[in-house]
């Protein structure tokens, strides 16, 4: 069952951390989201061209980071406990709505309607799709894509003598590149190009650009004993790693006024 995404808008990746966060790190990356979306139709024969609506939702493929607690570094002739934990930080499933939108056309009545998804500089993330002609009813829209987007998470530390393990703090962000959709109308049936083609585009804003989600503050036990390593890993919602671990450093040094 998708779980909602509960979101802020923000401007950018600009965002106030707390004063005692003493690690950040930054990741970009593309994120699996799936979208569906139902198309309205109205005065087929207008003209300048039909009236269309697009509404929908755009499900999230999910990013967690994970920490991992180790009493010594790897490659030692040391012995290395070690724990990991995550922190699920965007559920997967998780969805954002698309609002209602209309759109007009503009090559006469019951045009040939396709659409193509697109990042918010102009290129493409998918190929045209598409969607049939005015009069007929229209197919929805159902399509699989990449979204660029750029996550940032602040880390800090509280009571490194706890035993079985520290407690560890992530908060962040997450911000979207931007995703649109593009409305092709065209006087007939071939994208290729026909005889006396007539071609209009009309673009819609799925994903604003910048539009940013926040993940809370949410506390990490670790399972070493006091003052570990620690490192972080970024992944995707299905445990695809982006990127490599990050060493954060020892516990004592994610503390207030270190």
């Amino acid at each position: 069952m998708n779980r909602s995404v509960i979101i802020a808008v923000l401007a950018g990746l600009a965002s106030a951390f707390p004063a005692h966060a003493q690690q950040q790190v930054a990741k970009t990356f593309n994120m699996p989201v799936h979208i569906q979306a139902s198309i309205g139709l109205s005065d087929c024969q207008n003209n300048p061209g039909p009236y269309i609506t697009l509404d929908g939702a755009t499900s999230l493929g999910g990013l967690t980071v994970e920490l991992i607690f180790r009493n010594n570094v790897k490659g030692t002739h040391t012995y290395i406990a070690e724990d990991k934990e995550d922190v699920v930080v965007v559920p997967a499933g998780g969805s954002l709505v698309l609002p209602k939108q209309p759109v007009l056309g503009g090559v006469g009545g019951n045009p040939f309607i396709w659409i193509q998804l697109l990042d918010a500089s102009g290129n493409e993330l998918s190929g045209e799709i598409y969607l049939g002609r005015c009069v007929q009813g229209l197919v929805n829209v159902d399509a699989s894509l990449p979204a660029e987007v750029a996550a940032v998470a602040d880390f800090s530390a509280l009571d490194c003598s706890n035993n079985p393990g520290p407690y560890i703090y992530v908060e962040g962000n997450m911000a979207f590149k931007g995703i649109n959709a593009r409305f092709i109308f065209r006087n007939n049936d071939n994208p290729v190009g026909g005889p006396h083609e007539a071609i209009r585009y009309a673009d819609v804003v799925v994903i604003p650009a910048g539009f940013t989600l926040q993940f809370p503050k949410q506390p990490v036990l670790g399972g070493v004993g006091g003052n570990p390593l620690i490192y972080a890993l970024f992944e995707q919602g299905d445990g695809t790693p982006i990127g490599k671990e990050v060493l954060l450093g020892r516990c004592v040094q994610l503390q207030p006024g270190n």
